[in-house]
């Protein structure tokens, strides 16, 4: 690969002479070290468990610009809701400031928060607050 003027090679293994040569410098490099351990109890253990099985929500957010047919168009599309169902959740979000509109893994509501982004709605992710 050339970058610029300036080739590089593609990485080799290190070995002999090669190895030699960088052994030394690999045994001066300073090691990372945690600065303190953390004792998990019991009760701490069982905070961590719930707090990795909450699931994350999207939140649809009220905005000056989506007209309100058109949101709810967004839902049914997006996430397969009914009309009604599309119109209940868009009401909240232009009533309450906010929505959530689905939830699951936190990869799926990345690609959720993604897609209403592509169709110009205000859109977050955060861990469910239940």
């Amino acid at each position: 690969m050339v970058l610029g003027t300036t080739a590089v090679a593609a990485a080799e293994p290190l070995t002999g002479a090669r190895l030699s040569a960088v052994g030394p410098l690999l045994a001066a490099a300073p090691q990372a070290t945690p600065e303190k351990t953390v004792q998990v109890t019991p009760d701490r253990a069982a905070d961590v468990i719930e707090a990795e099985d909450r699931p994350w929500v999207t939140v649809v957010w009220d905005d000056p610009v989506n007209l309100m047919h058109y949101v709810t168009y967004i839902f049914q599309k997006l996430f397969g809701y009914s009309k009604s169902k599309a119109t209940e959740l868009m009401m909240k979000v232009h009533q309450e400031g906010k929505a959530v509109v689905s939830s699951g893994s936190r990869d799926k509501m990345e690609h959720d928060v993604q897609r209403l982004h592509a169709a110009g709605l205000w859109a977050t992710m955060q861990r469910d607050d239940r």
